[in-house]
């Protein structure tokens, strides 16, 4: 089907999934695009589903994604917002389908599955994309800022972190699933602060990994640190830990001539969770108390954190698809690069 903005001026979009990812991370950017029709929303729960519809009123729901891909020559576009292990079999059925492909991350369980759907999608001519949304993080933003002006000198160690106190797992999926069904907070948080890494300093090998349970009856590590060491010369610290009752820097650069440093995380996903839309006028601005620090020639001054920008993936990925078979904008996320984040996990789970 040939697709350009004249004969599609919206995307018809269906969005699998309305847990946290399909009603905080997804269904409210689509919405909020004009380019884009939020036409279908699967889920089999109840409650679920009237809140999708009344969110999104114009939007109709089904039980599953396979109800989704019977509804296919009325799209255009499938999200998949569901667990991990779901991934690689619905983004496989979505391309097969006809569909461009949207999939959370991480992309898939293993680097394999990831390189067998970017195959199939350039076979298909389909876009494939992944949702690593971190790269539109305001205070990512700020670091990405910082190195591009050359504000910090020769960069050295790099440290990230997710920490979270959640004694108590909250999802029936995560509590059973293993790490071979995508369990754990490496698959989770992991492939967030892994892709940061590895889009900030370039290809990097694990040289050392620490994976443990800490929760009653965990299934999967919910505590984990890695070392990256970069083929640039950087070495990434990687915290990412679900038992923590106290946070360190969410980011800590350190440089040749100065250094940066921040706590707190982005409020896109609070703004949204809280009933904010992405169209709002303070919508991905952080609270001016919440800057980082800069450290140059032995002062240290605030630094106003970057606006967050979710939206961009959405904005990037109707650039691409309304381009048309062969387009010269780029995908939001290359899925290779969510191959390198399974495979950096993959190189820490043989090393742990």
């Amino acid at each position: 089907m040939s697709r350009t903005e004249a004969s599609l001026p919206t995307i018809r979009t269906a969005v699998v999934g309305y847990g946290l990812s399909g009603r905080v991370f997804h269904a409210p950017f689509i919405a909020a695009d004009p380019r884009y029709s939020l036409e279908v929303i699967a889920t089999s729960d109840a409650g679920r589903q009237a809140a999708a519809l009344a969110r999104h009123p114009g939007a109709r729901t089904v039980p599953d994604a396979a109800a989704v891909f019977g509804l296919a020559a009325g799209l255009d576009l499938v999200v998949l917002g569901t667990p991990p292990a779901t991934h690689y079999p619905l983004a496989k059925a979505a391309l097969e389908a006809g569909l461009d492909v949207v999939v959370d991350k991480p992309f898939a369980v293993t680097s394999g599955e990831g390189r067998e759907l970017v195959r199939l999608a350039k076979d298909l001519g389909r876009v494939l994309t992944v949702f690593h949304n971190r790269r539109w993080d305001g205070d990512f933003l700020t670091v990405r800022k910082l190195l591009a002006a050359d504000v910090l000198g020769t960069v050295t160690r790099f440290e990230s972190r997710f920490e979270r106190w959640q004694p108590v797992v909250s999802k029936p999926w995560k509590a059973a699933a293993t790490p071979e069904q995508g369990g754990g907070v490496l698959f989770d948080l992991g492939s967030h602060l892994i892709d940061q890494a590895l889009q900030l300093f370039g290809p990097a090998r694990v040289v050392h990994a620490e994976l443990d349970a800490r929760r009653p009856d965990a299934r999967a590590e919910d505590d984990a640190f890695l070392v990256l060491r970069h083929g640039s010369g950087v070495s990434s610290h990687l915290t990412m830990n679900l038992m923590c009752a106290q946070q360190g820097h969410r980011f800590r650069v350190l440089g040749s001539e100065g250094g940066y440093t921040k706590k707190g995380v982005d409020p896109q996903e609070p703004y949204i969770e809280a009933g904010g839309s992405p169209l709002d006028p303070d919508f991905g601005l952080e609270a001016p108390e919440w800057a980082g620090l800069l450290g140059r020639d032995g002062h240290l001054d605030a630094l106003p954190t970057e606006r967050g920008a979710y939206s961009e993936f959405y904005r990037i990925l109707a650039d691409r698809i309304l381009a048309g078979p062969t387009p010269a904008a780029p995908l939001p996320v290359n899925p290779e690069d969510a191959v390198g984040v399974l495979e950096i996990i993959e190189e820490a789970r043989a090393l742990a």
